[in-house]
């Protein structure tokens, strides 16, 4: 796919930082969870393996409530969708920390997943339009970038900040932040062009574009393929790497950097070549996963090993995002929900294949071989969407329409 325009030292608006900000706060209560489950449970009342079901929860109201919050929230203007999604997500917090009972903090969480979801999916959209069509995947990469810092930060920040106070201060300082970004975000949100309503069929009717289907299908299996090796990365830096438990972290930080790296260059390639990004993305993690599995015994290799796991998995990811919402057309909300969906429930599935892996006789070798193939798999609909010369024909199409709605069909 020949380049559109040379915007490489183009900036991206200011409400896609803003965005990219909220979503930091998103991702940082997904993860933070993960360190103070010990506090949590001692304070509560349960084992931390039943603690563990906060971390459940959330996933599960992210796969099954981003897109049904898509759909109730679709009328609604969507500067006042994300205002609200950050207020609710603020008030969940509140009663989390407020709250002596696991069931009800259980259910704050369910309530902050399905709020994290409505502003994902209402975000992309919103900066991905703002950008325009030329900057859709750097815009996409913006927001992963919040994300992937808040992986990188949150656990051992929370961490932190929970033994100087308790698990209830990041809870506390989540909500003190999210009311904060939800006024900024109402602020400098632009007001919506068209005012015509959005249609509930249209946004099903776009999904049943088939090359909608290939990418969802491409996020899953990469993004499963890759999260499930890292879900099970300890044991296998300290076990079979023999990488002391103290330097773990410090291998983790090398992950999250190169994944902050990939969103920021896959962004950019992929607004030029996202085919040619995402063929040579999926092939390189499945390359560096096989690596894993006959090289993990060497600290050095394993280290290399993963830090640029991390900038090839996630160079993939806005590219992906950015296809998604393009080949839903006009109707891109449903299908930029159902693209984090599709991620988390990669993610699920991976982490469960792989678990098995690591109980087998393949030991830590188990979860890389098991991201290897479903890493993979992932060059099969993006191979078909190259046999169906999708970018192709929507830029001849455009070719022949010099319009904005021409241009905008490119990108």
């Amino acid at each position: 796919m020949p380049p559109l325009t040379d915007d490489r030292s183009a900036k991206l608006p200011f409400v896609v930082l803003v965005l990219a900000a909220g979503i930091f706060l998103m991702g940082t209560t997904e993860f933070v969870i993960a360190g103070l489950l010990p506090e949590i449970s001692d304070d509560l009342g349960v084992s931390v393996s039943h603690a563990g079901l906060l971390i459940t929860a959330f996933a599960v109201g992210m796969i099954v409530g981003a897109p049904a919050m898509a759909i109730a929230t679709l009328r609604l203007p969507r500067r006042f969708t994300l205002v609200l999604a950050l207020t609710v997500f603020a008030l969940g917090h509140v009663v989390a920390a407020l709250s002596p009972s696991f069931a009800v903090v259980l259910a704050a969480r369910v309530v902050t997943a399905l709020a994290t979801g409505t502003f994902w999916s209402v975000a992309a959209v919103v900066a991905t339009t703002a950008a325009g069509p030329a900057m859709t995947s750097r815009a996409l990469g913006m927001l992963l970038g919040g994300m992937t810092v808040a992986n990188i930060a949150s656990v051992p920040l929370g961490s932190w900040l929970g033994q100087v106070s308790n698990w209830r201060g990041p809870f506390w300082v989540l909500a003190a932040l999210s009311a904060a970004a939800a006024a900024v975000i109402g602020r400098y949100t632009p007001d919506e062009e068209q005012r015509e309503a959005r249609s509930v069929r249209a946004e099903f009717a776009a999904l049943c574009q088939g090359r909608v289907w290939l990418a969802l299908s491409a996020i899953a299996l990469l993004m499963g393929g890759v999260l499930a090796t890292y879900t099970y990365i300890s044991p296998l830096l300290t076990e079979r790497a023999q990488i002391p438990a103290a330097a773990v972290p410090l291998v983790l930080t090398g992950y999250g950097a190169g994944a902050l790296l990939g969103t920021t260059v896959g962004g950019r390639l992929g607004d030029r070549r996202p085919l040619a990004t995402l063929i040579t993305a999926a092939a390189t993690s499945s390359l560096i996963l096989l690596l894993l599995v006959f090289f993990s015994t060497s600290p050095v290799v394993t280290v290399v090993l993963v830090t640029v796991m991390g900038v090839t998995a996630f160079a993939a990811s806005p590219v992906l995002g950015a296809l998604v919402r393009r080949f839903a057309g006009s109707a891109p909300t449903l299908a930029s929900a159902l693209a984090s969906s599709s991620s988390n429930v990669g993610v699920a599935v991976g982490s469960w294949v792989a678990g098995i892996a690591l109980a087998s006789p393949l030991r830590q070798a188990g979860p890389p071989l098991v991201g290897t193939v479903t890493a993979a798999l992932t060059l099969v609909p993006l191979t078909a969407l190259v046999l169906m010369r999708a970018t192709r024909s929507d830029d001849h199409a455009a070719a022949s329409d010099p319009s904005p709605r021409g241009r905008a069909r490119v990108g």
